[in-house]
């Protein structure tokens, strides 16, 4: 999930995460069979399989893992049928969302994405409706002792970062998707441990919320749609104010 807040986007994400790591396992072995199964098995002419294994080691998914998901992408464990299918509509308060999803079945990824809009008090909308508040950039976030800004300045720039911020214990960096790569080699080279290392969108237009009833209800269909098996990334373009966090019940 992807907000635009200290709070809701790495606090949240971060416990979300925490509960779902088979999830975050299945997420990036989807990506690295569709990336074997589009390009070949050799991450050397792949650079979206390099990619795709640079997010599985920045999430420490085991080599077996690794191994068996290539295998399946270029046909060796059978045939790798998935697409990749990207909705898009509006959560409580007007806040735009972005569902990625990687399927085998496009009629239940559909009617599992529209219902968890139409129960949390959110509706889908056509495709480009909410897309153009989005930029796809390179994600990382950084706690504990290298969430420091002296330390990682240097380290990050010259790999090709264009933004750092470090706040309360925690270091946010983004760049543009090319420089996933490059980030997390250099970062695991000074044995930089990452919370989270993605390709993801960043809103460019954000949507403000100081009702606690709307952020629980936006968090809640965030919540709901990172449940459903074919849903890679949830984005959304809200920022919650730290004032009614603690007012917040999911």
């Amino acid at each position: 999930m992807s907000g635009h807040s200290k709070w809701a986007n790495i606090k949240h994400k971060k416990e979300a995460a925490d509960k779902a790591k088979g999830k975050m396992f299945s997420r990036v072995g989807k990506e690295i069979m569709v990336a074997a199964k589009n390009g070949g098995g050799d991450p050397n002419s792949n650079p979206a399989l390099r990619s795709a294994l640079a997010a599985a080691k920045a999430v420490n998914m085991p080599n077996a893992n690794i191994e068996r998901a290539i295998k399946k992408g270029i046909g060796e464990l059978g045939d790798v049928v998935f697409e990749e299918i990207v909705y898009e509509g509006y959560a409580a308060g007007g806040v735009a969302v972005i569902v990625d999803c990687l399927t085998d079945n496009r009629n239940r990824s559909i009617s599992e994405v529209r219902m968890a809009f139409e129960r949390n008090n959110g509706n889908m909308a056509g495709s480009g409706a909410v897309a153009r508040l989005f930029k796809r950039q390179a994600h990382f976030v950084i706690t504990g002792e290298w969430a420091d800004e002296e330390k990682l300045m240097d380290v990050v720039l010259d790999a090709g970062a264009d933004d750092l911020v470090v706040e309360d214990g925690e270091a946010e960096i983004w760049a543009d998707p090319e420089f996933f790569e490059p980030l997390t080699n250099a970062l695991n080279e000074k044995g930089i441990p990452t919370e989270i290392a993605e390709v993801t969108r960043k809103p460019e237009m954000e949507v403000n919320i100081t009702d606690p009833k709307v952020a629980a209800q936006v968090l809640r269909l965030v919540d709901r749609m990172e449940e459903i098996d074919d849903v890679q990334n949830v984005t959304a373009n809200y920022v919650i104010d730290d004032s009614i966090a603690d007012q917040i019940e999911e």
